[in-house]
């Protein structure tokens, strides 16, 4: 059997179901003083969170913007910078190829200059040697005609007879081809 204190209604689970006019009364009573607490206290505070926080959204979406705005600028100045840094590169690498080209000029010409001394002083070496080797000659060929000469007249000469002899065998001799560079062979006429 049931307790004594659980009611025949509480046991067969329908007050649930049935409406109990008192309790009705009093939980319309409980949530319209509930309703009237929430709006003058808790609403307007929850609404000032909201407001608040839309106005911090707001802002943090004008911050943003501006900062894509910000970005932006920076961004086409730096294409800009990088646009002239290009710019000034390639100047730069014209103005060494044009300095290239011009000191490669110079050097040519120095040693086209240099090279035109040295053939240049290398002639005068060469005409002062081939003089000198002339003047050699010339005394070689007299002192052996001198020689020739006393050995085939078994006589020693005079000097005015060695002049005369050597002054004959050099008269015959055509040193011109040799001082003219050295093309020729002496010839006898």
């Amino acid at each position: 059997m049931l307790p004594a204190t659980i009611t025949p209604l509480a046991a067969s689970g329908s007050f649930l179901i049935t409406p109990n006019v008192g309790l009705m009364i009093w939980t319309i009573v409980v949530f319209l003083i509930s309703l009237s607490i929430l709006r003058k206290w808790v609403f307007p505070l929850i609404g000032e969170a909201l407001d608040k926080r839309a106005k911090t959204i707001e802002g943090d979406i004008d911050a943003a913007a501006q900062l894509r705005t910000d970005a932006d600028k920076l961004l086409a100045e730096y294409r800009e910078r990088l646009h002239e840094a290009r710019g000034q590169a390639d100047e730069i690498v014209q103005r060494a190829r044009s300095t290239a080209q011009s000191h490669e000029a110079e050097a040519r010409e120095q040693a086209q200059a240099l090279i035109a001394e040295g053939k240049a002083r290398a002639e005068r070496e060469i005409a002062e040697a081939t003089r000198r080797a002339l003047a050699e000659l010339r005394s070689e060929v007299a002192m052996l005609t001198v020689m020739a000469a006393e050995k085939v007249t078994r006589k020693s000469l005079d000097e005015s007879d060695q002049r005369r002899l050597v002054e004959e065998a050099l008269g015959e001799l055509d040193f011109s081809a040799l001082s003219a560079g050295g093309q020729g062979h002496p010839a006898n006429n």
